[in-house]
């Protein structure tokens, strides 16, 4: 059964930086391309950014390119999402996803509130 579990969102002022992991089992992580979507207040799914299955490559939506950068650890079946010179548009509730774009399952999503 796949989990996904995201942790690490928060409450960050206007450029300010917060680093979201996501922990994955029961599955064979390392074969897997993920991806980060989001949930703004009262909107749909907007896909955030991919990376390959051996992390080669990464992939970011033109609203956070320059700004946040995917990575991922296959020893320890985790995926990371660094973000930086945040803004008040960043806020959403940020999901783990197997797969692309929207991916096959996410986890239950972590909050990040950008706000003065």
């Amino acid at each position: 059964q796949v989990q996904l579990v995201e942790s690490g969102g928060g409450l960050v002022q206007p450029g300010g930086s917060l680093r979201l992991s996501c922990a994955a089992s029961g599955f064979t992580f390392s074969n897997y391309y993920m991806s980060w979507v989001r949930q703004a207040p009262g909107k749909g799914l907007e896909w955030v950014s991919g990376i390959s299955s051996a992390g080669r490559f990464t992939y970011y939506a033109d609203s956070v390119k320059g700004r946040f950068t995917i990575s991922r650890d296959n020893a320890k079946s985790t995926l990371y999402l660094q973000m930086n010179s945040l803004k008040s548009d960043d806020t959403a509730v940020y999901y783990c996803a197997q797969g692309k774009n929207l991916g096959v399952a996410r986890g239950q999503g972590t909050q990040v509130t950008v706000s003065s």
